[in-house]
């Protein structure tokens, strides 16, 4: 019979974030999360490359610095209000497809538990979203705030 591998002492909350309104819901109630389980905090933003920035080497190198802009922007956000909600926060910024590299540092960082925020997009009823893809895995529990 296999062994999991256990983990003493602080747990991780991880709470994947892109600037939505939701998912700065989801940001602040993790950090409460992570604040009375007195457990890591990690943010989460994974960057994808818009479809039209391929185009041209103009457009991508646009892209590409709105993306390190925004990058940027966000992670200040975070960490101001981490500060001011008295929780220590590491912050992460990836490329590539929100649910793969969420699911990646999940695993690499062995998360204990994976806030979202709830997707606004109406098409994400047919498709699945990335909260609904998340839950499906069944690899944490899940948390996805309105």
């Amino acid at each position: 019979m296999a062994q999991r591998s256990v983990r003493d002492g602080r747990g991780l909350i991880l709470a994947g974030v892109d600037g939505s309104p939701t998912s700065v819901r989801a940001g602040a109630y993790a950090a409460g999360l992570a604040r009375r389980q007195n457990a890591d905090f990690l943010v989460v933003y994974v960057a994808t490359r818009p479809a039209l920035a391929s185009m041209s080497p103009e457009a991508v190198a646009l892209a590409e610095e709105a993306v390190e802009q925004s990058v940027a922007e966000l992670k200040e956000s975070v960490e101001s209000s981490a500060a001011w909600a008295g929780v220590p926060v590491r912050f992460l910024a990836v490329r590539g497809d929100p649910y793969t590299e969420i699911c990646r540092i999940a695993g690499e960082e062995r998360a204990d538990a994976v806030v979202v925020g709830a997707s606004t997009h109406a098409g994400h009823r047919w498709v699945g979203s990335l909260a609904v893809r998340l839950v499906k895995a069944g690899r944490w529990p899940v948390t996805v705030v309105p």
